[in-house]
């Protein structure tokens, strides 16, 4: 048995979700902020047998797609002198890490 949390933009929530329902996994779901724009995401927790560990990821991978984003950035050029310029970030993807289970109930 495996834990898999799978952290994914919380852009992508809504369809991964409701593809690893579809193909009949249990899933639960935290509102979650991190990253370097500390942006939205969702976390997924999604407990399942050893030999449904890829499939999980292929759905998550097939619906957690990188984009890229125009952010606004600083510099200083010496005392009480900035200016602000965007730069351009890729966001999204997925974060997945997958976990051995020493036990598990169902209560």
């Amino acid at each position: 048995m495996k834990l898999i949390l799978a952290i994914v933009s919380s852009d992508d929530g809504a369809i991964v979700s409701s593809e690893l329902t579809k193909a009949g996994f249990s899933v639960t779901k935290l509102a979650t902020t991190g990253g370097f724009l500390m942006s939205g995401n969702t976390t997924f927790i999604i407990g399942t047998d050893d030999e449904k560990v890829d499939t999980v990821i292929d759905i998550v991978g097939t619906y957690s797609k990188k984009r890229k984003q125009m952010v606004p950035s600083s510099a200083s050029y010496g005392v009480g002198m900035c200016t602000s310029f965007p730069v351009e970030v890729t966001v999204g993807g997925a974060t997945i890490f997958v976990l051995d289970v020493e036990k598990f109930a169902k209560l």
